[in-house]
């Protein structure tokens, strides 16, 4: 059976209707020459034959060959019309071969798509690895990346809805912070969307673009202590419960008393805590469930604040801090109600720290909040997990400042795309 080297040659190169014209390598390097066989245009203006004006060599980063880079030459023919009727010349396009202003392969395109989007493989390292610049992949990624973040069908339905919020990245000489924030399906563990800041006004604007009935659909909203996140809600999902996430209530019981050691520590002894100081040595003790103290950490720990809290402030708060905990040993959603409230303005009296009334008043402006999780037991915590996913992503690529690269490939990540459309859409257009 005879062989024709050249068509072997166009089968290697794995494109369709195409001559290839030249291969040259090096130990490093292979470049492949192509044209295509497409049939001849015709005018956009007088719909008459057209001929070739020139044709320009583009040069594109395709998959490696072998262990090696490679590189197709696209010898592309700029087409005009011989009757000189007015129309603008145009250049010859093959989706096939690479996009308008690609500079990756269409194939080199969604293979970066994976590797970054899918893998969380570092922009740069995909980069090397073609032979291309950092743009040129990452061009490539928001090109197909974009039409798989906004496929209609990559989310349902949403019962339950997540917000929280994320440094982004730091800016500037000042280094200002610049903040996002997650939207995410808690059911699911999925990531909605990303938007900018982590005020009111994003997560709304997200909010109004999705259709009436979808909003209708949610049932529960889970958030952190936050007040722009609960104007969210009251403003955009009115008929949703709202129910705060039990770890940031836990959190900022914590924080008070945290804030009461420091406070009675300067009151003492009139300086921050230095590690021969008894309420410096037991801040960790404070931080630990009681009933995760064995016999010796407790000893300890009641000895250091005999030791270091003369007035017995730190340890009130510590209590306080473990009644708090308290709440969340049953499900008895009414019983916690008239528990929390009871509590609250319990906490409000004057002899208690300053701290223990702070806690007693946030207590009482959350406290439908608060109890809501009783009935659900709806919380934060898979927005929080979303939340890890999007920080690797940033922590892989040592920043990202741009919100337009920063949400595709965190959407690309944990947004779980349809990744079986990747090898039928088209790229789309910047």
């Amino acid at each position: 059976m005879s062989v024709d080297p050249t068509r072997m040659c166009e089968l290697l190169v794995g494109l369709p209707d195409v001559n290839v014209l030249a291969v040259t390598d090096t130990e490093q390097l292979v470049r492949v020459m192509v044209e295509t066989r497409q049939p001849r245009p015709v005018c956009t203006g007088c719909g008459g034959p057209v001929t070739a004006k020139d044709r320009a060599d583009v040069e594109h980063a395709d998959l490696p060959s072998f262990g090696r880079r490679a590189v197709l030459v696209w010898r592309k023919r700029r087409w005009g019309c011989p009757s000189r009727c007015g129309a603008a010349s145009f250049t010859e396009i093959a989706p096939a071969i690479a996009g308008p202003r690609q500079r990756l392969t269409d194939r080199a395109g969604r293979w970066a798509t994976i590797q970054v989007g899918r893998r969380g493989r570092p922009v740069s390292d995909v980069a090397g690895e073609l032979g291309a610049s950092w743009d040129a992949v990452m061009d490539a990624v928001v090109a197909y990346g974009q039409v798989l973040v906004d496929d209609p069908a990559r989310f349902a339905d949403v019962e339950a809805l997540g917000l929280d919020e994320t440094l982004q990245c730091k800016i500037g000489c000042w280094r200002r912070q610049v903040w996002s924030t997650q939207i995410v399906d808690v059911g699911r563990g999925q990531l909605l969307d990303v938007v900018e800041g982590r005020n009111a006004t994003g997560p709304a604007e997200w909010l109004d673009d999705q259709s009436e009935q979808w909003r209708a659909n949610i049932a529960w909203g889970a958030l952190d202590l936050s007040g722009p996140y609960r104007k969210v809600f009251d403003t955009m999902l009115p008929d949703a419960v709202q129910v705060a996430d039990p770890f940031h209530v836990h959190n900022i019981a914590q924080q008070r008393l945290d804030e009461c050691r420091r406070r009675v520590q300067n009151d003492t002894l009139g300086h921050r805590g230095r590690k021969d100081d008894p309420l410096y040595r037991c801040r960790r003790l404070l931080s630990r469930a009681d009933d995760r103290l064995d016999e010796s950490g407790r000893t300890k720990l009641l000895g250091l604040l005999a030791a270091g809290d003369p007035k017995g402030e730190v340890k009130t708060m510590w209590h306080v801090k473990e009644v708090v905990r308290s709440i969340y040993e049953h499900r008895d959603q009414d019983l916690a109600l008239g528990f929390v409230d009871r509590l609250g303005h319990d906490l409000q009296d004057t002899d208690l720290p300053i701290e223990a009334n702070q806690l007693g008043r946030t207590l009482l402006r959350w406290k439908h909040q608060i109890c809501a999780w009783h009935a659900s037991g709806v919380s934060n915590g898979p927005t929080e997990a979303v939340n890890n996913l999007v920080k690797r992503v940033k922590r892989v690529a040592f920043g990202i400042v741009n919100h337009r690269n920063y949400r595709i490939r965190a959407v690309l990540y944990a947004g779980k795309p349809n990744w079986d459309l990747l090898n039928t859409i088209n790229p789309a257009q910047s």
